[in-house]
């Protein structure tokens, strides 16, 4: 029996728990690209104002777009200086592009509501429950790349999920 356990659960080794890991640009990006997408979007469904799901979208990728210049160029400024930024230069930039991915999922739920399939505000409100569900798959996810256990990945994943869930809360209150 011992044997079958064995092929069933497999540790980690460090070596192979390292090999696995994913960047820290890859796991910052996700959750940066996520939030801002998400409160900006809520902050631009306005009750009263007209729909403008295409002008908001737009917004929202910008956004993404210059924050991910402004962190990638951030990254330059910071390793200038150091021994071991040398040569870092402008390639740090491109690739903060997890950034703009990660937001990429609201933009397209706003964009769906341009031929009035649904309102903006459906839009919005299903873009921050799809986002608050990214943020739970994505801290279980990078948890478990990380080589921990299946508990302290859901642990992990809830503590992101509770992020979105700020941010649906703070819609609903201020709206």
């Amino acid at each position: 029996m011992p044997h079958r356990a064995h092929r069933f659960h497999r540790p980690a080794t460090p070596r192979r728990a390292a090999s696995r890991r994913p960047s820290e640009t890859t796991l910052f990006s996700g959750v940066y690209g996520l939030v801002p997408a998400s409160a900006l979007a809520a902050a631009l469904d306005s009750p009263g104002e007209a729909d403008e799901p295409g002008s908001d979208a737009l917004w929202v990728l910008l956004t993404a777009l210059a924050s991910a210049a402004a962190h990638g160029y951030a990254h330059v400024v910071a390793h200038r200086m150091s021994a071991d930024g040398a040569g870092i230069g402008l390639r740090a930039m491109p690739a903060e592009w997890p950034v703009v991915v990660a937001a990429l999922p609201t933009v397209v739920l706003l964009l769906t509501a341009m031929p009035s399939w649904w309102t903006e505000s459906q839009a919005v409100n299903t873009a921050l429950v799809l986002n608050t569900l990214l943020l739970a798959g994505w801290g279980a996810w990078t948890a478990r790349r990380a080589g921990r256990g299946w508990a302290a990945s859901v642990r992990a994943g809830t503590a992101d999920m509770l992020i979105g869930l700020v941010i649906i809360a703070a819609n609903a209150l201020i709206k």
